[in-house]
């Protein structure tokens, strides 16, 4: 089933999504960069981190916020937003509802709505936030964070400088609840152009030192096209 339409609050959701056959199957879900920016579910950060918990065993489901691609609806500057994502994991858990696990990750954008859903998911055990705007949006809601999770950005950002997510990441540090993992990619942008190899580096090691390292596929693994 690659292909979904979820029923959401604005309307039709468009998204992809990988099934697991395995029962008991862990859950993700992943989240665009920001809409009026060019931002959709087949950015190459989004498309890496589908595959990784792919291939990790989890059951992945990526989406088009509000007015992205097919999705239906206006840009609604973040609740809308919020809705849609919440939409999209209750859509994931109910198609999944003997999952015993739950993860969600971010990019730019997407990773500030992520948090946010985070906070209102208490079964959400784990994230992965890339390149989280930390100097563009409030993020004040983590009070405390629930989950332990990483957080990474490019070291040639100009868009989210690394002092802002390194701010960000040290007052999470501080709350007793959660660990809250930090990483910079060198000479990576925002959009890590030409550094993808180096975020997916990052993100592995850490799913690796969470989750275990995946088990060896038989054959030719097979890999979605992002486009």
């Amino acid at each position: 089933m690659p292909e979904v339409n979820i029923s959401g609050p604005a309307g039709r959701i468009e998204a992809r999504y990988h099934h697991q056959p395995a029962a008991n199957s862990p859950v993700a879900l992943i989240l665009h960069p920001h809409p009026q920016f060019g931002g959709t579910m087949n950015n190459q950060v989004v498309y890496h981190m589908y595959y990784a918990f792919q291939k990790r065993g989890f059951s992945v489901l990526r989406f088009n916020f509000r007015g992205v691609g097919r999705s239906e609806g206006l840009f609604d500057n973040g609740p809308g937003e919020l809705a849609d994502a919440a939409t999209a994991l209750d859509w994931l858990q109910a198609y999944n509802a003997d999952a015993p696990s739950c993860w969600i990750a971010g990019a730019s954008f997407g990773s500030w709505i992520a948090m946010q859903l985070l906070m209102r998911r208490p079964e959400i055990e784990g994230f992965i936030c890339v390149a989280p705007p930390a100097n563009l949006y409030d993020f004040s809601f983590l009070a405390p964070c629930p989950s332990s999770g990483l957080m990474v950005n490019g070291a040639k950002d100009r868009v989210v400088p690394t002092e802002s997510v390194r701010g960000l990441v040290e007052r999470l540090k501080t709350q007793k609840d959660a660990i809250v993992d930090h990483a910079t990619v060198p000479d990576a942008n925002h959009f890590f152009e030409d550094q993808m190899e180096g975020l997916m580096e990052v993100i592995d090691g850490y799913l690796d030192k969470r989750l275990g390292k995946p088990k060896p596929q038989k054959g030719k693994a097979k890999k979605e096209s992002a486009a």
